[in-house]
């Protein structure tokens, strides 16, 4: 894979007609290495968040050992590119198929659940010629608020803290590890997210009379987006161990998490060409249906800048976007700020993609990526302050 070392060097010798991935795997090495000095406890990366096996093979050589899957063609996925990382099959609702592959063919031993009927799935699954296994480590997931996070997981999954009493009890009788996770939702905007969601954990073990040997915080760690600044991710990390270390669990304890934007987000962006403008709007050659999913569906804004060899000295404008597909779902209303001077045949680079972006993208109406290039520089370097000295605070990136 040839590197090419900013995006306008990626246009001017391509000229590509088709959206391309620009990869930093330097980004996603700092990223794992801020967790791993930095976070107090274990750090699971969430395979959803970005399934590229580069991706995987780059945080397994930065150093991170345990992944996050959600199903069993995740599981398969990280057994082939990293043989010896530790996996938590971590969907509270699973398939026995999955369960008895992931555990009898694959090693896995973490198993999440919210129910009594998929412990008993799970203790099925995972026996042997009808014993059962003593190797399980079953973490219970609680439902906690999503109110400090801008996407939602507070409504599909997990136990309130005052039913999970059976659960909890029943799942210290088959468990050679017991845990307890939740999750605060996704770009969680406020640290107190998760000391809101300890004090449920707490409740949670009073209530039970259980020992609990594993307190998993999930996934939610924010990454920075135009409208979105939140606080250091030290101060998450702050009110996560000191609500730990409150809790009454055995003194041997660990505290695990699931980041998975906060590993990925910066791994990637797309170069996308403009192919007709009206007005405010242009027409772009991805869209909905591929990276920009989210800018679509849930009104995710994401950094742009244009891609051109001579700066523009045009006022800036506010922009939206129509993708390429026939369907009128393929519309991203921004505002994406550009230069009002842009036109078609103009490239803009679009950041912050690595997560969701590439885990989204289909191949509807025919409509597909391009080239993937491996990239030198500095995630959108020119819209966040990043200097030699600076770049091991890659998660925290200010706007200038």
């Amino acid at each position: 894979m040839f590197k090419h070392h900013t995006a306008l060097s990626v246009a001017s010798t391509l000229r590509p007609s088709q959206p391309v991935t620009l990869v930093r795997p330097h980004a996603a090495r700092r990223a794992a290495r801020f967790f791993l000095e930095k976070f107090p406890g274990t750090a699971m990366y969430a395979v959803k968040a970005n399934p590229a096996p580069d991706l995987i093979r780059t945080l397994w050589d930065a150093g991170l050992t345990h992944y996050d899957v959600a199903s069993i063609a995740e599981v398969r996925l990280v057994r082939e590119v990293a043989p010896n990382a530790t996996l938590g099959f971590m969907h509270p609702i699973k398939a026995p198929e999955a369960i008895a592959e992931a555990y009898h063919r694959h090693g896995v031993r973490v198993f999440s659940l919210d129910s009594i009927d998929e412990l008993d799935k799970i203790v099925a699954a995972t026996a042997t010629n009808g014993v059962a296994a003593t190797d399980l480590t079953l973490c219970v997931r609680l439902r906690v608020s999503s109110s400090h996070s801008k996407l939602s997981l507070a409504s599909k999954f997990g136990v309130h803290a005052d039913e999970a009493a059976p659960v909890l009890m029943a799942a210290r009788q088959v468990a050679d590890a017991l845990g307890i996770c939740f999750h605060v939702g996704s770009q969680a905007m406020s640290p107190q997210a998760y000391g809101d969601a300890i004090a449920q954990v707490r409740a949670a073990i009073v209530a039970a009379g259980v020992t609990v040997d594993i307190v998993d915080v999930g996934g939610g760690f924010p990454s920075i987006y135009p409208g979105m600044a939140p606080a250091p991710l030290e101060a998450y990390f702050e009110v996560i161990h000191r609500g730990f270390e409150s809790l009454p669990i055995s003194y041997s304890a660990e505290l695990w998490c699931e980041p998975g934007r906060a590993l990925c987000a910066e791994y990637s962006s797309v170069l996308v060409r403009v192919e007709a403008r009206k007005e405010d709007v242009l027409y772009i050659n991805d869209g909905a249906y591929g990276a920009l999913f989210d800018a679509a569906h849930v009104d995710w804004r994401f950094p742009v800048q244009l891609v051109r060899e001579t700066a523009s000295r045009a006022r800036d404008m506010e922009f939206s976007f129509w993708g390429p597909t026939c369907d009128d779902m393929d519309y991203m209303r921004g505002p994406f700020v550009l230069p009002a001077d842009i036109k078609a045949g103009d490239y803009i680079e679009v950041g912050m993609l690595g997560a969701y972006g590439q885990a989204m993208r289909t191949g509807f109406n025919g409509f597909t990526a391009g080239e993937t290039v491996l990239m030198s520089d500095e995630p959108m370097d020119t819209l966040y302050a990043v200097t030699p000295e600076s770049s091991d605070k890659v998660i925290q990136l200010r706007k200038k």
